[in-house]
């Protein structure tokens, strides 16, 4: 059983878990993820590793409250044990000497790709991080981007952001404004993966994108990662969780997204009720 370190809240639904991990930590790579459990009767969830320190042997993770495993998750406090932790999974992200590189986050996304951005930066690419965060309270980590990026720009709903507006419409301005664009990275929810695939298309913009919000087992077992890429069947967990994502059916992605919707919501609504007093 793994330890909890530390288990906090980033911003409203936000969570950050710290766990005793020395083998994971050791072994970690950018892009890859664990797979955990709370308890015996949770799902197995995939978190994309957001930092690790191997001399203290922990690992790092961000979630996003959406389901009754995650919400088991941010009721954890330090001391507490998950029933389980696998990792690191999935293959690492692709890191090289692109150029200007543009990372497009939402939500736990913006801790996912902080492990890219640090070892982009060693490898001497320009970073700008597009955040898309419906008002600017919800954005955090803006301190650790600071350290690697040049720039950060804010899509929001907010009247104080760049662009007031979603980060796949605020894609072209940026490109735009940089006159060069040689990779888009992006991490967050199923739609914002897609949507901003289909802005770059159009400009020809290199896209990459981390399927990590379709898993369950993480293992290439159970199947439910099973996705289309370029005409071809493919694993998120086994063959990504990185493709292009020019390349990505989103249509039949998003299908197979809602395939257990129901009970999902009825296993989180019975989980509160019971956790009522």
């Amino acid at each position: 059983m793994t330890e909890v370190l530390v288990r906090s809240r980033l911003v409203p639904n936000i969570h950050l878990i710290r766990l005793r991990a020395p083998g994971i930590a050791r072994a970690c790579r950018p892009g890859q993820f664990i797979m955990v459990m709370a308890d015996p009767e949770s799902e197995r969830i995939p978190l994309s590793v957001a930092d690790w320190d191997a001399d203290e042997g922990s690992v790092t993770a961000v979630f996003q409250i959406v389901g009754t495993s995650t919400r088991k998750l941010s009721g954890l406090a330090a001391g507490d044990r998950l029933h389980a932790c696998a990792g690191p999974l999935g293959r690492p992200s692709e890191i090289g000497a692109f150029g200007t590189v543009l990372l497009v986050a939402g939500c736990y996304g913006l801790a996912a790709l902080h492990p890219a951005a640090r070892e982009l930066r060693r490898q001497g690419n320009r970073l700008i991080l597009l955040a898309d965060v419906k008002s600017r309270p919800l954005l955090y980590w803006e301190d650790r981007y600071r350290r690697f990026c040049d720039r950060i720009v804010l899509a929001s709903r907010d009247p104080g952001a760049a662009f007031q507006t979603y980060a796949s419409e605020a894609v072209a301005a940026v490109a735009a404004e940089e006159g060069r664009l040689d990779r888009v990275m992006v991490s967050g929810c199923a739609y914002l993966l897609a949507a901003v695939s289909e802005a770059t298309r159009p400009l020809g913009i290199p896209t990459v994108v981390s399927l990590n919000p379709i898993m369950v087992d993480g293992t290439g077992m159970c199947g439910a990662c099973r996705c289309s890429v370029g005409g071809s069947t493919r694993f998120a967990c086994v063959d990504g969780p990185d493709f292009d994502g020019h390349q990505v059916d989103w249509p039949e992605l998003f299908r197979r997204r809602a395939a257990y919707l129901e009970e999902e919501v009825r296993s989180l609504c019975r989980f509160e009720k019971e956790s009522l007093p």
